[in-house]
């Protein structure tokens, strides 16, 4: 779609400068111009770049040099390794994120106390003059009102940063040693840094304290206020009470009634912070950090590397032109798009923002309300974090908790995601019928075949992973590196292709080839191990074949690079970067004095790259410092024993009642998730309730779904709805009425968790004699008809059936208006199709409440109640058409959700 195709007549589609404002005030970053800009994009460049060296070369940082060999840097440990990732992150924090601004309530108290002594002393009194001369010197040091400037007091905090991971590469021996000794026994602070020797005596306790616990200390501290500026308060203050009861929670009266069973034996606080930060399986660098490493955020440079090549709007526009010109299209355009986006990114208000920017000026303008297009698109970006195959980051530590291979967790989250997306589908299509909202016009959609041609491109990374994945079953990080390589050499290759440099550009590649091919031939190594005097000499023909193809991606950028050599002022026909990066291109080349490079193809590739790993690196700042902080919670409960107590004080308060247990998880990630990214939320629950689901039978996988799915509804719940906001903030909306309409489309989301926790079939589960009593569905299973219908295919029917007939309840409108009698009915079958076995387990939970003995749910009266449920959904349905007689007569078109 191209620009001449933006909201007109009276609906301006939202400018850049508008998305920037409202994604600053939810994130409430900082806008750096000048030499901060400059710092934190070469930071954050060199962040993507350490993360790029990992996935490619593992822990061991080398460089092959022609004559030398391989030049081996260094060669780091895990929690290593987990610590510079970290500290890049709080760097960024403090560059990125303003201590105070000025409009908190310390702030506004030490202004009226000023105010105070004014009035109470007068201006020119000592004592008025001492207080502001304190305050002004605060201000100075803390404060960053107009959110543009890197104060003082960050820099303080970002060379801590610095100390406490050069600590970890400069004196790993001694954090080993510590591990069997314990803190106490590291060096004090003089012995690590020798020049404050002679003043020793001037450093009080200090001289006499482990060096390596004061770092662990800031440490925590560090990430306690990374994460106070770059996620919430409330998550920074829920931590720290963690931090507080590992040390003092000895003191809970063991015979206390219901809370005695969190008493915990007592921790020194060196014990705290050996656990807390210099330990791999839990703490700050505990498996969230090791996910993060490994998986996170080689994936959201992924996104950040299509995001920015152009693809973000290239399947805006591809899901316009497949659905735009249906019965209510913007909005179904809206779902496909936000979703696919938003599965990349795993940012729900970042997708909302910078899709809806497009998207709800459309959906505005085809007859939506405002309030409902926003709805529309909190509620589809939200989702995308559970949707294969990337899932956000959530995905990565489901596979990291449960020791699930990835395919099997996307075959898993599959169909319940795909249920998710169809349910949104047929709402907004019924409001659209309700409304008689038509779609757009054609002449204003861009054509599918021509769309393809120009940007198949897009497709092939997607393509790519999934079979690294799926069919190859190669790692997550492998097929993460070599999907991002497929990237790399895509754009090149496109960038320098045109009819006049095709034939130049396939020359090229073919010496590159065949040089590559006779090295692997001869030495048995590429060019530069060969010049290095690598290899393991000559190798059979196709063994040499086979190597060089799988240098295929490295060979394409070389040749699309040296191509664009030759033709500096190519302009690519088929590649169109992000905005993004051609902004960054024209205010670098005018920085430096070079104007006229802004048109220059090499340049715009590299400054492509650089964009790429930049935006990747800030969008990767919340996630490690939420990972870094939410692990703290793991690493208490694990230090302090707490997690066979946890487990027996929540099975205690759900009374042996499944659903009970289910609804206070599913309050519980709510309530928590509220303001927080989902990764905090899921790490959180799934350290303290993923055990007691797990207690009553539920399969493990299915515990970590559902626990996600309720916390990426936090994201669109009122009152804080924060996806709801941003959308709101795009589509100029009522915030509130728009987190109701969000969280009404992705009802579905709420209730389709329950029904596979007692159903597994509809996620693909089958309860076996196992280590863990599930496996995933295979072959012979599906072939077993006497199981795989009553057991997957009957609920599988019966969830999509459930959730029209709750977009029926929802919407209030199918064929015609559905009467609240109606909605009651609607919303009973839809429970029955979608999950009899959970109102079957509230009815005996009631009749035991009562001393009436319950049943057992059995797979025939799953059946009987589906078909029960089937059949009174047919007969609304029908009744409901009756009443409303013909769609196609009423609105112009007979065309189906």
């Amino acid at each position: 779609m191209t620009d001449d195709t933006r909201p007109d007549d009276g609906e301006e589609a939202v400018s850049d400068e508008e998305v920037d404002e409202v994604l600053q005030e939810i994130e409430r970053k900082r806008s750096l111009s000048g030499w901060a800009a400059v710092v934190v994009a070469l930071i954050g460049i060199s962040f993507s770049v350490f993360q790029m060296w990992l996935a490619a070369k593992g822990f061991v940082l080398s460089l092959s040099v022609p004559g030398v060999g391989d030049v081996v840097f260094a060669s780091l440990q895990l929690l290593q390794i987990n610590a510079v990732h970290v500290s890049f992150g709080l760097i960024l924090t403090f560059l990125l994120y303003p201590g105070s601004t000025g409009d908190g309530p310390l702030s506004r108290r030490c202004i009226a106390l000023g105010s105070l002594v004014d009035e109470k002393l007068g201006e020119d009194h000592p004592v008025s003059r001492v207080v502001h001369a304190i305050g002004d010197a605060l201000a100075w040091a803390i404060l960053d009102r107009d959110m543009n400037r890197v104060a003082p007091s960050d820099f303080v905090f970002i060379v801590l940063s610095v100390l406490s991971a050069a600590y970890f590469i400069t004196d790993f021996n001694e954090i080993q040693r510590m591990r069997a000794l314990g803190l106490e026994r590291g060096r004090p602070i003089q012995e690590v840094f020798t020049f404050l020797e002679p003043i020793a005596g001037l450093l009080g306790p200090l001289a006499d304290t482990s060096y390596a616990f004061v770092l662990g200390v800031l440490g925590v501290l560090l990430v306690l206020e990374a994460t106070r500026r770059a996620i919430s308060l409330w998550l920074m203050v829920i931590v720290a009470a963690f931090v507080v009861y590992a040390r003092f929670g000895v003191l809970i009266p063991q015979d206390a009634a219901y809370v005695g069973v969190l008493s915990i034996p007592e921790l020194s606080w060196a014990s705290i912070i050996q656990n807390l930060w210099y330990n791999t399986e839990n703490g700050v660098f505990g498996i969230p950090v090791t996910v993060s490493v490994q998986f996170i955020y080689i994936f959201i440079l992924f996104g950040a590397f299509l995001e920015m090549s152009g693809a973000g709007q290239w399947f805006i526009d591809l899901a316009y032109g497949a659905t735009g010109t249906r019965k209510g299209g913007p909005a179904k355009a809206s779902i496909l798009a936000s979703g696919f986006m938003g599965t990349i990114s795993g940012s729900s208000i970042a997708n909302t923002v910078t899709t809806g920017a497009f998207t709800i000026p459309l959906m505005k303008r085809s007859g939506y309300s405002p309030e409902f297009s926003g709805g529309v698109e909190a509620s589809a970006s939200s989702g995308g974090q559970i949707l294969p195959p990337v899932m956000g980051a959530a995905a990565f530590l489901i596979v990291q908790y449960t020791a699930t291979p990835f395919a099997d967790v996307i075959v898993v989250a599959t169909i319940p995601a795909i249920v998710f997306f169809f349910g949104v589908w047929v709402m907004v299509h019924f409001e659209a019928v309700k409304e008689d909202i038509g779609g757009l016009d054609p002449s204003e959609l861009v054509n599918i075949r021509s769309h393809l041609r120009s940007g198949w491109f897009y497709l092939v990374p997607i393509v790519l992973l999934l079979y690294y994945l799926i069919i190859e079953r190669l790692s997550v990080a492998r097929s993460a590196w070599f999907t991002l390589i497929a990237i790399g050499a895509l754009i090149t290759l496109v960038a320098a292709y045109s009819d006049e440099t095709r034939a130049r550009l396939g020359a090229i590649f073919g010496v590159l080839f065949g040089v590559s091919f006779l090295s692997q031939f001869l030495a048995g190594a590429g060019v530069l191990a060969a010049l290095a005097g690598g290899g393991t000499g000559s190798q059979p023909i196709m063994a040499a074949f086979s190597a060089t193809v799988g240098d295929l991606g490295t060979l394409i950028i070389l040749a699309g690079v040296l191509t664009l050599i030759t033709r500096p002022r190519l302009d690519s026909p088929l590649l169109s970067f992000d905005s993004a990066v051609d902004d960054a291109s024209e205010t670098t080349s005018d920085a430096i004095g070079r104007p006229y490079l802004a048109s220059n193809g090499l340049y715009n590739l590299g400054v492509f790259l650089g964009k790429s790993m930049e935006s990747g690196a800030r969008t990767a700042v919340p996630v490690v410092i939420a990972v870094a902080a939410a692990g703290i919670i793991p690493g208490v409960i694990s230090v302090s024993g707490l997690g066979p107590n946890l487990v027996s004080l929540i099975t205690a308060v759900a009374g042996g009642s499944l659903v009970l247990l289910l609804l206070v998880t599913a309050f519980s990630s709510i309530i928590l998730g509220m303001g927080m990214p989902t990764t905090v939320t899921y790490i959180i629950l799934v350290s303290l309730l993923a055990p007691a689901l797990t207690e009553f039978g539920v399969p493990l996988l299915a515990a970590h779904l559902f626990i996600l799915y309720f916390g990426v509804i936090a994201d669109i719940t009122p009152p804080v709805a924060v996806a709801a906001y941003a959308a709101s903030g795009v589509a100029k909306s009522d915030a509130f009425q728009t987190g109701i309409e969000a969280f009404s489309l992705s009802l579905n989301k709420a209730i389709v968790p329950f029904a596979f926790i007692v159903t597994p079939g509809i996620i693909l589960i089958r309860r076996a004699p196992t280590d863990s009593g599930y496996r995933i569905v295979g072959t012979a299973d599906l072939l077993d008809l006497g199981y795989s219908i009553p057991e997957i295919l009957i609920p599988v029917i019966g969830v999509f059936l459930g959730v029209v007939a709750l977009a029926a309840t929802v919407i209030g409108f199918a064929y015609a208006t559905v009467s609240r009698g109606e909605r009651a009915a609607f919303a009973f079958s839809s429970l029955l199709l979608m999950a009899p076995g959970l109102a079957v387990s509230g009815v005996y939970d009631l009749l035991g409440l009562v001393g009436i003995g319950g049943g057992e749910m059995t797979v025939l009266l799953d059946v009987v109640l589906r078909g029960v449920g089937l059949a009174l959904f047919l007969f609304l349905m029908a009744k409901n058409r009756q009443r409303g007689g013909d769609p196609a007569g009423r609105s112009g078109t007979a065309e189906p959700a």
